[in-house]
């Protein structure tokens, strides 16, 4: 299974969608993504994520690391 390293903002904003997030602009290159628990996760849209923000994003979007990363296929 793939692990939580190499992901560019990109992947992480579509499993963030596909677990039910609206999706919303935000300054520059930053998107700001709605999660249906009412936490708005922010991440740049193009880099590579460091493994710290994601893992803090996934927290706050109220999934598992499992889980986000079978959403990701």
């Amino acid at each position: 299974m793939k692990q939580l390293k190499n992901i560019n903002g990109n992947e992480a904003m579509r499993v963030f969608i596909r677990a039910g997030g609206i999706s919303r602009r935000g300054k520059g290159d930053h998107v700001n993504i709605k999660m249906p628990n009412g936490q708005i996760i922010t991440i740049p849209d193009s880099k590579e994520l460091k493994i710290g923000l994601l893992k803090a994003a996934i927290k706050k979007a109220g999934l598992t690391d499992e889980k986000f990363l079978s959403l990701l296929k």
